[in-house]
């Protein structure tokens, strides 16, 4: 793996940071996103999505990636509206073809410390900050902005505007449906291959049967409901 194109959790990587003074930290609604003429010309951009912040259990994951404007995937878009076989073969183009790429995760225990919000927030630095280059410019899907020291909008839609959030939705997906999958073989019963921790009929069931495993968020309703022996 280059160096610019590293997987980084809760570790950084060893490039130097960089803030930037005053940074913007904007939502922009859909009818300002078209033209995309508030990107500056040459600017180093990445783009931020996460994946997990719904389900009852495991860890909620991000990405940032800085795409080669010469290189650019085709068929990049929001990864829920993809196969899990193109997801698949994106994140390796991706992860192959990217000028840097990095995960960031925020764990179960952070989640149920800190509130989904504010976890998912410390996954998306750990993203940027993972970058084996620092970017000029951090696009982040959403309504929202985590602190970054750097100039940051939320773009509503982004992961199915912005190729290079597109990127780091599909890089974040793949990267936690597969530790889902690990989390199945050490807790099975629960079904985390099937539904990825999501709150579905059978996961539920699951848990009323089963109880709560170590890695199910007890701040989570059902989850915290079953802890406190109520029904949800």
């Amino acid at each position: 793996m280059s160096a610019a194109m590293r997987s980084s959790g809760p570790r950084r990587s060893g490039r130097t940071s960089r803030t930037a003074p005053g940074s913007s930290q904007l939502s922009l609604g859909l009818e300002e996103q078209d033209a995309g003429g508030w990107i500056p010309d040459g600017a180093r951009t990445a783009g931020v999505d996460e994946v997990g912040r719904g389900p009852l259990a495991g860890p909620v994951v991000a990405a940032a990636v800085i795409l080669d404007p010469d290189r650019v995937p085709d068929g990049l878009r929001d990864s829920k509206k993809l196969s899990a076989r193109r997801r698949e073969a994106l994140d390796v183009e991706i992860r192959g073809t990217a000028l840097a790429w990095a995960l960031g995760w925020a764990s179960v225990e952070e989640i149920d410390t800190l509130n989904i919000l504010q976890a998912t927030f410390v996954a998306m630095r750990r993203a940027v900050e993972g970058l084996a280059m620092a970017p000029d410019l951090v696009l982040v899907d959403g309504k929202l902005v985590p602190p970054l020291g750097l100039p940051c909008r939320a773009i509503i839609q982004g992961d199915a505007l912005i190729p290079a959030i597109s990127a780091a939705s599909i890089i974040a997906k793949v990267a936690r449906d597969r530790h889902m999958r690990e989390l199945d073989a050490l807790h099975p019963g629960y079904g985390f291959a099937e539904h990825a921790g999501y709150p579905t009929a059978a996961h539920l069931e699951s848990l009323r049967h089963m109880g709560v495993s170590p890695v199910h968020r007890r701040s989570f309703r059902p989850v915290r409901l079953l802890l406190e022996g109520g029904k949800d």
